[in-house]
């Protein structure tokens, strides 16, 4: 029986997720799993008690914004400056390898190119939700490992906006296309120097004005995140790239920490619906058509994106250890794969098939990636008390 009332979907939701975080903290298992598991029991391709994956998945955008919002409160513009320029050989490297293990499966299992090269696009990316969320706050505000994996997504995540509109753009004529383009290349500099602007000669003042209040601090933080993503969509980039940005234009604030304490909780709150969502998409009944596939394509990317990850850092001169725990952090696919997979599916570039194998693939590797890093690494999730750091 479907129910689509804000309220009893939440019920569903969470309460359903705190019984299944329980048994996964007993069996030592991540959360994040049991909110992919809620989603498929409880989706409509499930028991149908939440109808509307949809809507959940515009809720759950919230979290990626205010996640990367979080991100951008903890670099300094000159430190990102430097880390952007040390990471763009890895990421530009590591992109043309994943692109060629994606391709290579899906015409092994006798799919088109076209489906072969929008898997090879999928397979590119890592997760920036994942990526982060297993990151200890210490190694965002302290460490390297936190400054190279940030740096990494980032870039990736400015290769996947481009990917998301040559994709969309098939669809457009050529015209239509090179605009677009143009759009893109000159919006993220215009957003930043609006951002920039607009801290220096407003934002700041207007918080030094009233510290006192931290209801108003909040007020103005979440109004600036939303604002500077919204402008950044308006201008042809992503919400997600607009929230870090307006998160890197405070991060010379005084009052930064505090905000980014302030959101932590609100931030949680969507990615649940975020990783619920991701389960709720999934049609199980459908996996037996395409399960080699999904396995092999899995298996290659976990194996294969930390050994990448790592010698390409090492060769840019990274220590071992630190080129590893950075190669496993980002060894799996991402959520802008599965958007990738609806926009081809949209535009009838890929068969459905095609589509559920980077689907399915790509939640495999998000659930296996997080096994590999919670007890392998320090992470907020880890449930090993040694290896817990929040």
């Amino acid at each position: 029986m479907p129910h689509s009332g804000i309220t009893e979907t939440f019920f569903f939701i969470f309460a359903g997720a705190a019984v299944l975080a329980t048994v996964a903290l007993y069996t030592r298992q991540p959360m994040l799993v049991a909110y992919v598991v809620l989603g498929c029991l409880l989706g409509p391709f499930g028991g149908g008690w939440i109808d509307d994956p949809g809507f959940l998945s515009e809720i759950a955008e919230f979290g990626i914004i205010f996640l990367l919002f979080l991100v951008g409160l903890d670099l300094q513009p000159s430190k990102l400056r430097n880390m952007l320029g040390e990471s763009l050989l890895t990421a530009l490297g590591t992109t043309v390898a994943f692109f060629g293990t994606g391709y290579l499966v899906m015409l092994a299992f006798g799919f088109s190119h076209v489906e072969a090269a929008v898997t090879g696009i999928a397979a590119s990316f890592s997760s920036t939700i994942l990526g982060v969320k297993l990151l200890p706050t210490t190694a965002l505000h302290h460490r390297h490992i936190g400054e190279m994996v940030v740096s990494l997504l980032l870039i990736q995540d400015l290769l996947a906006i481009l990917a998301i509109l040559l994709l969309t753009g098939l669809g457009m004529d050529i015209e239509a296309l090179f605009t677009s383009l143009v759009t893109i290349f000159l919006g993220l500099p215009a957003v930043s120097l609006i951002a920039y602007v607009g801290v220096r000669f407003a934002l700041l003042k207007l918080i030094t004005l009233f510290d006192a209040f931290h209801e108003y601090i909040f007020l103005v933080a979440i109004g600036w995140c939303l604002g500077i993503a919204n402008l950044a969509v308006y201008l042809g980039l992503s919400a997600e790239i607009g929230a870090f940005i307006a998160g890197v234009s405070l991060a010379t604030s005084p009052i930064a920490q505090y905000i980014a304490e302030s959101l932590r909780p609100l931030r949680d709150f969507f990615l649940v619906l975020f990783f619920f969502s991701v389960g709720a998409t999934l049609n199980i009944g459908l996996i037996g058509e395409v399960w080699g596939a999904v396995v092999v394509l899995a298996v290659m990317l976990l194996a294969i994106k930390p050994v990448v990850f790592a010698t390409l850092l090492k060769v840019q001169g990274e220590g071992k250890g630190v080129a590893w725990e950075v190669g496993y952090r980002l060894g799996q696919a991402s959520e802008f794969s599965l958007l990738l997979s609806y926009i081809a599916l949209a535009n009838v570039l890929i068969s459905e098939e095609a589509g559920l194998v980077i689907q399915f693939a790509t939640v495999l590797t998000l659930i296996v990636s997080s096994y590999l890093v919670i007890f392998r690494y320090p992470s907020p999730m880890s449930p090993n008390p040694e290896l817990r750091r929040d």
